[in-house]
């Protein structure tokens, strides 16, 4: 569920899946876009993904990333039941600022991750994302807790609002 756990623990406190994580050999340099320190070629579970030692987020490239989303069945088994996300009310606001991206170095855009789930990221549509501390296991339960879907509906929602303003708007100007 890619929740951070005690080192050394041999279960996930998130999920309670076996821990799977390898630190990998890797010549390529990758900086983090916040510390600005090469980052550690990790694979956990079956995702490669580049780790930063310092502040503990993830750099996932595009094919791993869709991995991630499209796999229902791997995220299914590492977080058994969905669950509900809750966000807090109160939560402090975090200085915006914008990062750039470990492969072109061009500053990344924040989204709001399927513009509901309330975790915003950086995103650099033709390397991939940046996950700050946590913000990955969150995307997951929120996939998990049905996220997609409600999305999606109201994605539909906004559209069929639209479509009949436009056929009021239409019809009025006949």
């Amino acid at each position: 569920c890619f929740g951070m756990i005690f080192q050394g623990a041999k279960f996930c406190s998130h999920c309670g899946a076996a821990v799977s994580r390898a630190v990998t050999a890797s010549k390529k340099v990758l900086l983090c876009p916040r510390c600005q320190v090469n980052t550690q070629s990790v694979v956990i579970g079956k995702s490669n993904l580049r780790e930063c030692p310092r502040c503990e987020g993830l750099w996932a490239d595009v094919d791993t990333l869709r991995q991630i989303y499209t796999d229902r069945e791997e995220q299914s088994a590492l977080l058994g039941t969905a669950t509900t996300i809750d966000t807090p009310l109160n939560a402090p606001l975090e200085k915006v600022r914008y990062v750039p991206c470990p492969v072109c170095r061009q500053l990344m855009n924040r989204v709001n991750f399927a513009n509901c789930s309330q975790v915003i990221v950086e995103v650099c549509k033709p390397h991939g994302t940046w996950f700050d501390r946590d913000e990955l296991r969150r995307i997951v339960e929120f996939i998990r807790a049905g996220g997609f879907d409600k999305a999606r509906a109201i994605e539909i929602s906004e559209l069929e609002i639209q479509r009949r303003r436009l056929e009021s708007a239409r019809t009025a100007n006949a």
